[in-house]
């Protein structure tokens, strides 16, 4: 790290330590406890529901595109299982691999508990930021759109607000995020292969220009299948060393609940560091309340804003409580993550490499490079959506699609580790205490949807449809929605 970036790197880190100091973890646990007990526990209560829309939405998306080819001239339509794997194609990444490895190398496997903390609240977060993307959204030219600079414009009238979460999601997903991925897919292949993170960082950007100027369908349809392929073997290689180890199990649950209120952390005054890394990581990783998934859940066609709501929250137990919990699973059995040498995805390659052999490096190189690129191509939507809120301009387009996936990421291949992960900090607590105030003025329309949702299933009625007259006072605000 040269001097400039030392200097920059300190200055975020101070900014991110006042910013980060309980003030942002107080008001996400806050938001989380209060959506939870205003909400009826949904995340807890409607699990069965979830996953009963999940599936019966994923086995009709193969069908739906079908028809939709041959149906040529008409709105071709997002599913609601395209809209899920993309958010979680965001979701999954580096916070899974080399977030949780930084967490537990900097916070303890305490950090472990916190993450599932504020995902288990977060969901609920989830579930109403993403309703309200569903209820606010708007009919673009080919699919929805929307979001929190949608819900914020339409449902609060603040358009300065709307503009500064528009402009901060940016700067975030669009651009910080994506250097962070490209920074840990380099870090893994030269530790693992000995590549060069100039050429690597080419490769990347190429391919991830190529996606983008391909729209969301593009993106859509690839994360479609990459996201469960990278899932679903992650997961199988983390349940075979678990397996391996199966003993050692119960003494890795005590060791994360011991840390995590151990009176060695609060005496040593390293407990608020292992709730504040197990917080922020968890958030990176997860993203509930930080206001992303709601840009690409608006993007699908349902019948009812809160079923959309509900796959959102699944994304974020998907995200935090099975693919998070593999990697601090695999790194707490193998014992390194007390060496003050390993962190972010080093330690995660290592901790597998002493588990399965010299082919554990390979394996982590070659899926954090599709969790990661899914993420790459997943993020830049995030960022289109919002820069269309803010300009029409396709010249304004074509520049941000040439940063987000070509510039940015060629800054994250050669920037230092401590660097990217800084500036992501940064722009994602501003980002979501940014979100945190606009949903809190506005969860009122959800529960509300929520009591109608649950009283049409009450009745019978298999799949919930809703109707604008349920709110009449947002009906001129509410185009994305018949009658």
């Amino acid at each position: 790290m040269n001097d400039t970036d030392m200097e920059l790197n300190d200055w975020i880190t101070a900014v991110n330590d006042a910013v980060w100091g309980y003030v942002l973890v107080a008001a996400l646990v806050g938001c989380g406890l209060w959506f939870t007990w205003r909400t009826d526990f949904v995340q807890f209560r409607m699990v069965g529901e979830m996953l009963r829309l999940l599936t019966s939405s994923a086995v009709d998306t193969v069908g739906s595109q079908v028809k939709q080819k041959k149906a040529a001239g008409r709105r071709r339509h997002i599913s609601s299982f395209q809209a899920f794997a993309v958010s979680v194609a965001t979701r999954v990444g580096t916070g899974n691999l080399a977030g949780v490895a930084t967490a537990i190398a900097v916070g303890g496997p305490g950090a472990v508990f916190w993450m599932w903390m504020i995902a288990l609240l977060g969901a609920a977060t989830a579930f109403v930021e993403s309703t309200l993307a569903q209820l606010f959204k708007q009919r673009h030219r080919d699919s929805f759109i929307g979001g929190p600079a949608y819900y914020i414009q339409r449902g609060l009238h603040q358009r300065w607000m709307a503009v500064l979460f528009a402009v901060l999601i940016t700067c975030q997903f669009g651009l910080s995020n994506n250097s962070i991925q490209a920074n840990t897919i380099c870090g893994a292949m030269q530790e693992a292969l000995g590549w060069s993170p100039l050429w690597v960082g080419v490769v990347l950007a190429a391919i991830g220009l190529f996606i983008v100027f391909g729209g969301i369908h593009r993106i859509a349809h690839v994360s479609a299948v990459l996201v469960p392929t990278m899932a679903i073997g992650y997961m199988v290689l983390a349940v075979v060393v678990v397996v391996m180890n199966v003993e050692l199990i119960p003494h890795v649950l005590k060791v994360i609940v011991t840390s995590a209120f151990g009176m060695e952390q609060v005496a040593g005054g390293g407990l608020g560091a292992t709730i504040m890394n197990g917080v922020k990581r968890g958030l990176f990783s997860n993203e509930a309340g930080e206001g992303s998934a709601p840009n690409v859940a608006a993007t699908a066609t349902v019948s009812h804003p809160v079923n959309q709501g509900l796959i959102q929250a699944l994304g974020v137990f998907t995200d935090t409580l099975l693919v998070c919990s593999c990697t601090a699973f695999i790194i707490l059995v193998s014992g390194l993550y007390d060496v003050p040498e390993l962190n972010g995805i080093a330690l995660t390659q290592a901790a597998l490499q002493s588990e399965v052999g010299a082919a554990g490096p390979v394996f982590v190189a070659v899926a954090i490079f599709l969790f990661a690129f899914s993420s790459i191509i997943g993020n830049y939507y995030y960022g289109e959506a919002n820069v269309r809120f803010i300009t029409s301009s396709a010249r304004v387009m074509t520049v941000y699609r040439v940063f987000s996936a070509g510039v940015m990421v060629m800054f994250g291949a050669m920037a230092s580790f401590e660097l990217v992960w800084n500036i992501v900090d940064f722009f994602m607590a501003l980002l979501t205490a940014c979100n945190l105030t606009a949903i809190l003025l506005l969860g009122r329309y959800v529960f509300r949807l929520l009591d109608d949702y649950r009283q049409q299933k009450r009745q019978g009625i298999a799949d919930p449809v809703f109707h604008r007259s349920l709110l009449p006072e947002l009906e001129d605000e509410l185009e994305g929605w018949g009658e």
